[in-house]
């Protein structure tokens, strides 16, 4: 039971964060595009990681579509650790790289903890 809580609390808190982030991006909000061009990525960008962040995120609450899940968490992974290197390079301080710190740290938890009915097995996945 432990582990389900753990499992839905690290889940809960990375899907909330990615799914605000990613409508951040995707609606252009000031402040989002303040921090992407200071980082130096161009404002399309945004739409690019806005929409793999909402899908990522429908991935990982439904059920099923476990290779899929690998994915998404692969990709919170890479999004949100290229956020706090592009930070540091950048000279931010720590407040600026706390947060995609935080999510490559619920992700990371949210991965291991998974149950396995959400983790991907070759013999669960459908034959071609």
């Amino acid at each position: 039971m432990t582990k389900k809580i753990i499992y839905w609390t690290a889940t809960v808190l990375l899907c909330a964060g990615m799914l605000a982030g990613g409508l951040a991006q995707l609606f252009r909000q000031p402040q989002t595009v303040e921090g992407i061009t200071h980082l130096g990525y161009p404002v399309y960008f945004m739409g690019i990681l806005g929409t793999w962040k909402i899908l990522g995120v429908i991935v990982l609450l439904v059920p099923g579509f476990g290779l899929v899940k690998e994915w998404a968490y692969a990709g919170f992974f890479f999004a949100m650790t290229g956020a706090v290197i592009s930070h540091i390079a950048s000279g931010d301080g720590f407040g600026h790289f706390a947060a995609p710190l935080v999510f490559v740290l619920l992700a990371a938890v949210s991965w291991y903890f998974r149950p396995l009915s959400r983790r991907f097995s070759p013999e669960r996945a459908p034959s071609h």
